[in-house]
C-alpha cells in the first residue's frame, strides 16, 4: 500500500523552472523528467492526481502488468514516484488564468499566483456530453459518465450505456458486476472497441445491442426513470424505461483556457511532434489534451517524458544564451 501523504505546502513567492498543468500519467510522468532533471517542478491539478486513468477500474494495456493493474493504484505509483524527486504537487487546486505568452510564465489559481519559466500542459480530457433534453437536469441523479464511480449506486438496475468505442464497452464489463441489464446505443452500424473486449462483451448474457440508434431525451421524477431512443434507420421513435444512463460518447480537451496557442479544429492543442512545444515559445503539451491520433496511458507517458526533456533543452539554451551575453 503506497503512503501518498498531504499535499506539500506550495510556494508562490518562487519562479519555478516548470509548472505543469494536470496530474495524470502525461503530467505526472513529465514531473518525474523535469525533477530528475534537477529542475524546480510545480505541479497543478484541480482534482486530485490521477486523471481519467484513477477513474479506470483495470487497466490491462500498460506494459509491465500481464495480469492487469487497477487504474487508482497504478496512479497512486505514478505520484508517489513524481514526489519521491521533489516535484510539488497542488490538488485540488482549480486554474482561473494563465498568462503563457511572456518569458515568465503566470498561472492564477484559488491558491495563488505562480510563476516559472516554462509550462507544459497535460490537463487531458473529459468525457463529452451529448446535449440531449434531460442530460443536465438527471446529472447525478441517474447519468454518469463513470462507472467506477457510481455503478454500485446501480446494483440489480436496469441502465443504458451510450457508446461502444473502447471506454463504453469497457466501462459496461465493469457494470455488469452490479446492474440487472444493459442496452448498448450506438449510431454507427457496429462497435468500435478493441476487439478483446468486443470479444468479451458479446459473451455476456445480460447486454443488449441498438446500433444505428441515438438517444434523444432522458426523462423522470426525481430520478432517471427512462429513455427515448431515435432508429436512425426508419426514424421510428422507441420508450425505453430504465433506472440510469452511462454516457460514453467521446472525449473533449480541456483546453478551454489556452486562448492563445493553436489548436485543430476540435480544440485539442496542436504541438511540433519532435518536441512538442506549442505555438507560444516556453510552452509545451503533453498527453490527451494534445491533437494526436492515439490516447492511451502508454501514449502519454511518452509525451510526457519527451515534454519534459524539451523543456529542459530549451531553458539550457536560454541559459547559454545569458552566459553569452554576460
Amino acid at each position: 500500500m503506497i503512503d501518498l501523504g498531504l499535499p506539500k505546502e506550495v510556494k508562490t513567492d518562487v519562479l519555478y523552472d516548470v509548472i505543469i498543468l494536470g496530474a495524470g500519467p502525461a503530467g505526472l510522468t513529465a514531473a518525474l523528467y523535469a525533477s530528475r532533471s534537477l529542475l524546480k517542478t510545480l505541479v497543478i491539478d484541480p482534482a486530485p492526481a490521477g486523471g481519467l486513468a484513477s477513474t479506470t477500474e483495470i487497466v490491462e494495456n500498460y506494459p509491465g502488468f500481464p495480469t492487469g493493474v487497477m487504474g487508482p493504484e497504478l496512479m497512486a505509483a505514478f505520484r508517489e514516484q513524481a514526489r519521491k524527486f521533489e516535484a510539488e504537487i497542488a490538488e485540488a487546486t482549480p486554474v482561473n488564468s494563465v498568462e503563457l505568452s511572456g518569458t515568465e510564465k503566470i498561472v492564477v489559481t484559488d491558491r495563488g499566483t505562480f510563476k516559472s519559466k516554462a509550462v507544459i500542459i497535460a490537463t487531458g480530457t473529459r468525457y463529452k456530453e451529448i446535449g440531449i433534453t434531460g442530460e443536465n437536469e438527471y446529472k447525478g441523479r441517474g447519468v454518469s459518465y463513470c462507472a467506477t464511480c457510481d455503478a454500485p449506486l446501480f446494483r440489480g438496475k436496469d441502465i443504458i450505456v451510450v457508446g461502444c468505442g473502447s471506454s463504453g464497452i469497457q466501462e459496461s464489463l465493469h457494470l455488469l458486476k452490479f446492474v440487472n441489464s444493459i442496452t448498448l446505443v450506438e449510431f454507427l452500424p457496429q462497435m468500435t472497441a478493441e476487439p478483446i473486449l468486443q470479444e468479451r462483451i458479446r459473451k455476456q448474457k445480460n447486454v443488449s445491442f441498438l446500433f444505428r440508434h441515438r438517444l434523444l431525451e432522458i426523462y423522470g421524477e426525481r430520478t432517471v426513470r427512462g429513455v427515448k431512443i431515435e432508429d436512425l434507420k426508419t426514424r421510428a421513435v422507441k420508450d425505453i424505461k430504465v433506472d440510469g444512463v452511462f454516457i460514453f460518447a467521446g472525449l473533449s480537451p480541456n483546453a478551454e483556457l489556452f486562448q492563445e496557442i493553436e489548436k485543430d479544429r476540435y480544440g485539442f492543442i496542436l504541438a511540433e511532434d519532435k518536441t512538442l512545444k506549442t505555438s507560444l515559445p516556453g510552452v509545451y503539451v503533453a498527453g490527451d489534451v494534445r491533437s494526436k491520433i492515439l490516447r492511451q496511458i502508454a501514449t502519454a507517458v511518452g509525451d510526457g517524458a519527451l515534454a519534459a526533456y524539451s523543456v529542459k533543452q530549451y531553458l539550457d539554451e536560454i541559459e547559454s544564451s545569458q552566459n553569452d551575453r554576460s
